[in-house]
């Protein structure tokens, strides 16, 4: 599976060259940049953005896809769970829902929305309604989800990779003033999420989509860093004095292949993360993570888990292997007997 944090570094990222402002470096996959302003041949605030509502955005000729009719629906490997469904209610559409988090009491979900997937990355920051999205759980079902507007009214940003801890919100950024991809913080107050800034990750440890426990202690997150085992791999960095230390690898989940995708359930002891297009969940033990078991496969990514245990993950649908659209499905943990 690949998020919003891999499709902006894995492009040129050069979304605001479309308003006239250069991009005058490009970020490795998973890593961020020093915060250097991009240098403006048209001021930014002349660029007018319409936030519509998203489902103006999407297509007519748009597909939603049902799971009868799914190629390739998503095949669960534990008996811990009931088999995976769509979310129900208004959060999924025939665009394009990703980046799934949920918040511990199983309330409220964040997600990514974009209302094509065939248009580019560096085009979607264009249509207004690219961007994080907030859906609250009313009974059974979940309310018609609301964009979280993190940036100054007439300026431009892509935001996405959300992870929120309390009153504070983490996430990737692609906005005016900075060169290519940044993570930024949100603090909530008064009803809304404000005064946004660059988060304090030395730039060298290239923090790519994280995960920071519920006690604050450990911050984890993908990366294609020096040291790994090949490709992306998941680390682990300790804060210590306010300050967050030099990662270490997680090297009995991580292989040759790719692991990325960071979640620690609620009660820190299981860590959850994307494999070759499935969910894998490795237990902690004594202290001590133990090798990863496979719980969802067939183009399942980006997992997120509840204080009930109930995993809420990303399912792309492909057809003729081209992508339709993606959902946001949960996986419900089973009472335990």
């Amino acid at each position: 599976m690949i998020g919003l944090w891999e499709k902006m570094n894995s492009r040129t990222l050069v979304l605001f060259a479309l308003v006239w402002i250069p991009v005058t470096s490009i970020l490795a996959c998973n890593g961020v940049s020093q915060t250097t302003p991009i240098p403006q041949e048209t001021p930014i605030s002349t660029v007018v953005v319409d936030r519509a509502d998203r489902e103006t955005r999407i297509p007519a000729n748009a597909v939603k896809m049902s799971p009868g009719a799914d190629e390739h629906p998503p095949l669960l490997h534990s008996s811990d769970y009931e088999q995976p469904v769509p979310v129900p209610g208004s959060v999924n559409t025939a665009g394009a829902e990703d980046s799934p988090f949920i918040v511990p009491d199983g309330r409220t979900l964040y997600f990514f929305f974009t209302p094509d997937v065939k248009v580019p990355v560096e085009q979607q920051i264009l249509d207004g309604v690219t961007g994080i999205y907030v859906s609250r759980k009313l009974d059974s079902d979940w309310s018609k989800p609301e964009r979280v507007v993190l940036q100054d009214s007439g300026k431009l940003a892509g935001d996405g990779c959300e992870f929120v801890l309390g009153d504070v919100m983490w996430f990737c950024s692609v906005r005016e003033g900075y060169t290519g991809v940044h993570w930024f913080t949100a603090e909530y107050g008064n009803g809304t999420w404000q005064d946004w800034k660059v988060a304090d990750f030395d730039p060298e440890y290239q923090v790519g989509e994280l995960h920071i426990t519920s006690d604050g202690t450990e911050l984890y997150f993908g990366a294609d860093r020096p040291g790994g085992k090949g490709k992306l791999d998941i680390w682990v960095s300790k804060r210590i004095n306010r300050k967050w230390q030099e990662p270490v690898d997680v090297a009995v989940v991580n292989t040759v292949d790719s692991e990325g995708w960071p979640a620690i359930s609620p009660d820190g002891d299981e860590l959850w993360f994307t494999r070759n297009h499935g969910v894998w969940r490795s237990r902690r033990m004594n202290g001590e993570w133990q090798e990863a078991e496979q719980i969802v496969s067939s183009l399942a990514g980006e997992p997120s888990i509840d204080d009930a245990g109930n995993v809420y993950f990303v399912h792309h649908f492909y057809k003729n292997e081209v992508m339709i659209e993606a959902d946001i499905y949960v996986a419900h943990r089973k009472s335990k007997p």
